[in-house]
């Protein structure tokens, strides 16, 4: 078994483990330099989290461990091919590898099923299944012009 499949095994053990805890059958683990920085399954129902998917779980612990909120110099091993949400937070985390066992036809086929966000996505805002009401976004702007006008910003 080579590192890598060493890493995934991790995250597939976290996720058939976490089934005995009460939580989904999703496990996470994010590595450094061949190391195991953080480990996480997904807390959703224990935590009464929506967010708590085992991505976003690793990535919090990572960025907390590391102290930064760049964790381009790390990969993820998850168990699932990332939802909507985990595949924009490690984006956003700057992660440059995905390695994942089930897909997410897999995970559909257990009733973890995303397709109807990335359907969403696609349609105009008006036409989505939950509503988008602008409201007071001359006010919002206030925020974005101190922002673009601040010099010693920590820009991410």
């Amino acid at each position: 078994m080579n590192q890598s499949e060493k890493f995934m095994k991790e995250a597939i053990d976290l996720s058939i483990d976490n089934i005995d805890r009460g939580g989904g059958p999703f496990g996470a683990v994010i590595v450094k330099d061949g190391k195991i920085v953080a480990a996480a399954a997904n807390s959703v129902t224990n935590d009464n989290d929506p967010t708590a998917h085992a991505e976003v779980n690793a990535i919090r612990k990572a960025s907390k461990i590391l102290n930064t909120f760049n964790l381009s110099d790390c990969e993820i091993y998850t168990s699932c091919e990332p939802c909507p949400m985990c595949l924009g937070a490690i984006y956003w985390s700057g992660i440059k590898t995905v390695y994942y066992g089930n897909t997410k036809k897999d995970a559909a086929k257990i009733e973890f099923d995303d397709q109807f966000i990335y359907d969403e996505l696609d349609k105009p805002i008006h036409d989505r299944h939950v509503k988008f009401i602008p409201l007071m976004r001359s006010e919002a702007q206030k925020a974005f012009v101190k922002w673009a006008s601040t010099e010693n910003k920590t820009e991410y």
